[in-house]
């Protein structure tokens, strides 16, 4: 049973608690010295998706745009290029 746990963990259970506490420490320190709290950085991540969400949208209202706008352009080249080349063959 204590292979696959130290597989799992990437090494033994005592090392690995060592090894987060340790890194829990400098990170807290961190954090402290920035002034960043668990609940800013949640609200941040939750603003983050709500923008992210509400600017998806409208990139995709303007995507019908851009697709009118290209296809203006793209399918009579498309079918000048056909025709010419249906000449050829």
């Amino acid at each position: 049973m204590s292979e696959p746990v130290n597989r799992f963990l990437g090494d033994s259970p005592g090392r690995t608690v060592v090894k987060l506490v340790v890194v829990s420490l400098m990170v807290g320190f961190a954090m402290s010295a920035f002034n960043l709290y668990p609940m800013d950085i949640l609200l941040w991540t939750k603003h983050f998706i709500v923008e992210l969400w509400r600017s998806g949208f409208a990139a995709l209202g303007s995507i019908g745009d851009y697709l009118i706008l290209g296809g203006v352009v793209v399918i009579p080249v498309f079918i000048v290029i056909r025709l010419l080349s249906f000449r050829k063959s």
